[in-house]
């Protein structure tokens, strides 16, 4: 069975693999997740579509945490996924959020932060 590129991005930045798979006629839904936490996600693989999606204008995007920002910065652009630059966000004097983001293949944009404070 081919591997849908999604599922190799996932797997490649992320550390996620297949958990569940479910195919219907039009679409298949992949199931992703690690042992590192309870986190899955869902992906909706459309059937033979060709044409990118529209992504709309809001400023909607998901986060995940890692221990080692810097590491993983560099790892990624080892891999050559092209990570965004590491960006530090201060509020009121003090570090609220080290950060970079990446870009999956859609066009999605996913926000990855350092573990600190509130960020788990």
């Amino acid at each position: 069975m081919k591997v849908p590129w999604q599922v190799k991005f996932y797997s490649k930045v992320f550390g996620l693999e297949v958990a569940d798979r479910l195919e219907f006629d039009t679409f298949t839904l992949v199931y992703l997740s690690n042992a590192e936490s309870e986190f899955e996600l869902e992906l909706t693989i459309n059937k033979e579509r060709m044409e990118p999606y529209a992504l709309g204008d809001g400023y909607g995007h998901f986060a995940v945490s890692v221990s080692e920002l810097d590491a993983e910065h560099r790892r990624l652009s080892d891999a050559g996924v092209e990570p965004g630059k590491i960006i530090d966000f201060n509020r009121e004097g003090s570090l609220l959020a080290h950060f970079f983001f990446v870009t999956d293949p859609d066009g999605y944009r996913i926000e990855v932060l350092q573990r600190h404070g509130r960020f788990k």
